[in-house]
């Protein structure tokens, strides 16, 4: 059996019939709150405050998948399946077996497919025009629960984009760390093996093989140079300090590793501002990598005197800058298909930023120097939760 619909009645009209109060307050329901679960959740106590004869109302919302039908109080309903999922799939209205209640679904004016049912309960035989009534607040408020469903699906897009990119950033950082290990604990300690064997030698020679001993020193001086090297690279592939003091201490480390590389390059970091709560680590992770890139390119490239690292740190977003003085170049010689489009890797990091859902810019001419301007919103608490 199935509960009477509405009719040809215009919802608007079955409301004014209640009294202008009922339509005035479903249009304050449509705009109270236009997110999920909230919408339903006021939608279904309108509809009870504003029968007669029902005393409990739930509104299932159908899931991005359209495969269940759900509700932050009850488990999931499959399509299909029970009044709810068989009004659902169907389109069509359907009373309890008792006759105290039905569901009643919410179809989309624009492609007349259910986006939701409103299933209610009565303690005695559900009244007629109490279902009129509820099948004329769902056409009503049907384009809101549609808009409703469009910006939850839009925002679970974007926190997969996020985990997304937090888990990539993690896989990279990982890989990064194992490298860093397989090379202190293998490379590594072969060179301080070595140099300690070709110290032994140099003490055992007698006093007239000079040659010997001397091939021997340059050859503890190659071994210094690659332990020194390999020291970089480990330090390069996961610097600690980023691991134990986070993305400021990381980036003055950065900025007085690259002064000691090119004594005559003056690089400065400095901060500003304060952030609400510490930034997750895959974001720290990537704004140390744009900057190391950055930082990198100046010295390989730029011929520049100084370099100046910030870090600007604000309510909703964190802005990192990264300028130099040097020669400059220009996007086109740099980024067109014929010039040098791996010079500046001007796309990693530019990829890096936008997957944190960030944006980088670069200003740049020759003779001018080159800014590097990379800003990342900062992810809320509400949006955490």
């Amino acid at each position: 059996m199935t509960a009477r619909a509405a009719g040809s009645v215009p919802p608007v009209e079955t409301l004014m019939a209640r009294g202008p109060d009922l339509l005035a307050r479903a249009l304050s329901t449509a705009c109270s709150d236009r997110e999920l679960p909230g919408l339903a959740a006021e939608l279904a106590e309108l509809v009870v405050a504003s029968a007669t004869s029902l005393s409990s109302c739930t509104v299932y919302v159908l899931d991005e998948d359209e495969r269940v039908l759900e509700h932050p109080g009850s488990a999931p309903v499959p399509l299909g399946e029970g009044r709810v999922g068989w009004a659902a799939s169907h389109g069509l209205a359907r009373s309890h077996e008792d006759g105290r209640g039905a569901a009643l679904p919410v179809r989309s004016r624009d492609t007349g497919t259910t986006v939701a049912v409103i299933d209610v309960r009565s303690a005695r035989h559900c009244l007629d025009e109490d279902l009129e009534l509820v099948t004329a607040l769902a056409a009503l408020l049907s384009p809101v629960l549609c808009a409703a469903r469009r910006l939850r699906t839009a925002r679970e897009r974007e926190r997969s984009a996020e985990r997304f990119a937090e888990r990539a950033i993690e896989v990279q950082e990982a890989e990064r760390a194992r490298l860093a290990r397989d090379v202190h604990d293998g490379i590594a300690q072969r060179l301080a093996g070595l140099g300690f064997h070709l110290s032994a030698a140099d003490r055992a020679l007698p006093g007239h093989r000079e040659q010997a001993r001397t091939q021997i020193r340059l050859a503890r001086g190659l071994c210094e140079l690659a332990a020194a090297e390999t020291r970089a690279t480990i330090g390069g592939l996961r610097p600690p300090v980023l691991d134990d003091l986070g993305l400021s201490a990381a980036l003055a480390a950065l900025a007085r590793e690259a002064g000691r590389r090119q004594a005559s390059l003056d690089v400065g970091m400095a901060v500003s501002g304060e952030l609400a709560a510490a930034l997750p680590d895959h974001v720290q992770t990537a704004l140390y990598r744009i900057a190391q890139e950055a930082v990198g390119n100046c010295l390989r490239h730029a011929a520049a005197q100084c370099v100046d690292i910030v870090l600007a740190q604000g309510p909703d977003r964190v802005v990192l800058t990264v300028v130099d003085d040097g020669a400059g170049f220009s996007r086109q010689d740099v980024l067109s298909p014929g010039g040098r489009p791996g010079t500046y890797g001007l796309r990693g990091m530019a990829e890096r930023a936008e997957l944190l859902g960030g944006r980088l810019s670069m200003t740049s001419r020759p003779g001018a120097g080159t800014t590097v301007r990379v800003t990342v919103p900062v992810p809320s608490e509400r949006d955490g939760a």
